[in-house]
């Protein structure tokens, strides 16, 4: 994989550290998982490398996810601060 520059313009983010964690898996079993080695995993949830489109395709595959869920254009809220909103629109609507 080349080096990609980052560019500060149009960052690209991701979830993949969060998504790892909460299905209980290591570094080194990801990277069997996408067939890349465990360092290429750290370098892209640190955001030092971008995924091709085809290494982004095959992590959305591990964890069943579209792209969108997990990477964007946009800094991702924590998921606590989401679910946090859309209860608090919630019981507005019912009020």
């Amino acid at each position: 994989m080349s080096p990609v520059r980052r560019g500060e313009t149009r960052p690209i983010f991701n979830r993949i550290a969060v998504l790892r964690a909460e299905r209980s898996l290591s570094r080194v079993r990801l990277a069997e998982l996408i067939e890349v080695n465990p360092q290429t995993v750290g370098a892209l949830e640190r955001g030092d490398h971008y995924p091709s489109l085809d290494l982004a395709m095959r992590i959305c595959e591990v964890f069943g996810l579209p792209i969108e869920a997990v990477f964007s254009r946009s800094e991702f809220t924590p998921l606590s601060t989401e679910l946090y909103r859309s209860r608090e629109s919630g019981a507005n609507r019912d009020a």
